[in-house]
């Protein structure tokens, strides 16, 4: 079992800036993917960004240029900096661990999440 726990969530005007932290916990292996997703009301949820143990980055477009994310592998957490914000990316972010290494094929983990409001 993984544990997540999400935050730094909060309300910014657009432009702002906001840093959401995921802290996992539990029976975690050192290979694995860390990410992020959102979702907005009436909308399914999204990736929007992951990296793996060894720091491959994968972005949704949306948000190319604009997030970044980032780990420390020994302290078993993952950041997302958010600069540039837009009402757009109003939602609630999730923290999201998977491995496949439990024999039971791919194993993923849910934050509570954290919820995002950008306002114009």
């Amino acid at each position: 079992q993984v544990r997540l726990v999400e935050s730094g969530g909060g309300s910014v005007l657009a432009g702002g800036s906001l840093r959401l932290s995921c802290v996992a916990s539990g029976y975690i292996f050192s290979i694995n993917t860390m990410g992020w997703y959102r979702q907005a009301p009436g909308n399914e949820r999204e990736l929007v960004a992951a990296i793996t143990s060894g720091g491959n980055t994968n972005y949704a477009n949306s948000v190319k240029g604009r997030f970044s994310i980032s780990r420390d592998n020994a302290d078993n957490t993952v950041y997302l900096q958010m600069n540039s914000l837009e009402p757009e990316d109003t939602a609630v972010y999730y923290c999201q661990y998977s491995d496949d290494l439990r024999g039971v094929g791919l194993a993923t983990y849910w934050g509570q999440g954290t919820q995002v409001t950008v306002s114009s």
